[in-house]
């Protein structure tokens, strides 16, 4: 879909620690390098190196004399295309690395948020971790234009992945319940969460029971799990679905993944059955031959 900020990224990832999968979780994969995610470590410097080692107006005059001297190059050789082609490149980019040594640095800086908003993400004044602090980052690139934003809480240890004691989800859950209401609330209050889908979602559930009645642990278990919409496009209030009575496997308005992804490719304005991008000689889809929007979601 591209980007609607020339001076940020359009696919930030903002998480603390590295998962289990590492890059890949954030990678294009098939598609170009420029459509991976930008990995944002949250602490004092959450981008390293970003800030310019020259004043900004040393740096304007020197992008200007670099551009006279590219022209007057380019006079020489009015007819070359490539010479052209390049040129333009590299002049957008250093026009782009310009841009976000400004733009990165004031998007994570929380110093002008009140009082009022950090308390709503249980942040103290100067704190810079913890997943409230992800979730004002996100609403601050979002309120930024940058397009699209994930948040992974934990990374490849001290993570949700309990087999040794399901309890453990208790401090998990303390730690992300009020800055998911936080962000939520104060998107909502400025009007954001009506163009704003969040989705907040895992990549399997855990098991109603164990190989013994007192293990305290649960296993991978993507028979049934739960995962929440909100904002564009969602209805409110709605609950679809159900498991059987011990949550084993779902058994009411069943949501298959590429379902899940329908609905969201949806509610983006997308249709599923015609997004297709080329490669290794076939068109592919996000929802590979099957999927279909749950309407039952849908405001």
């Amino acid at each position: 879909m591209g980007t609607q900020n020339q001076n940020l990224p359009s696919f930030i990832v903002i998480e603390p620690h590295s998962p289990r999968a590492g890059g890949q979780v954030w990678g294009s994969d098939f598609l170009p390098g420029a459509h991976q995610g930008t990995r944002v470590v949250p602490g004092n410097n959450p981008v390293p190196k970003i800030k310019p080692r020259v004043p900004n107006k040393l740096q304007e005059l020197e992008l200007a004399a670099l551009r006279r001297r590219n022209q007057q190059h380019l006079a020489k050789q009015p007819d070359n295309p490539e010479l052209t082609a390049r040129i333009r490149a590299f002049e957008s980019a250093f026009e782009s690395a310009f841009g976000m040594q400004t733009a990165v640095p004031e998007a994570f800086d929380f110093a002008r948020e009140t009082d009022a908003t950090h308390g709503l993400y249980g942040l103290q004044r100067g704190q810079t971790n913890g997943f409230g602090w992800q979730c004002l980052a996100a609403r601050r690139l979002a309120e930024r234009r940058v397009r699209f934003v994930e948040l992974i809480h934990t990374g490849s240890s001290g993570n949700w992945d309990s087999h040794g004691d399901m309890m453990d989800h208790e401090r998990l859950a303390k730690q992300v319940d009020r800055p998911i209401y936080g962000m939520l609330t104060d998107l909502k209050q400025r009007g954001m969460l009506d163009d704003t889908l969040v989705v907040w979602t895992t990549e399997f559930g855990r098991t109603p029971f164990n190989s013994s009645a007192d293990h305290k642990g649960r296993e991978h278990h993507n028979w049934s799990f739960t995962t929440f919409l909100a904002g564009a496009g969602v209805k409110t209030g709605h609950t679809h679905g159900a498991t059987d009575e011990i949550g084993l496997k779902s058994v009411v308005d069943r949501v298959h993944t590429h379902d899940f992804h329908a609905t969201i490719l949806h509610l983006l304005g997308l249709d599923h059955e015609r997004l297709t991008y080329f490669h290794d000689g076939r068109d592919f889809r996000l929802t590979d031959v099957a999927g279909q929007v749950v309407n039952g979601v849908l405001a």
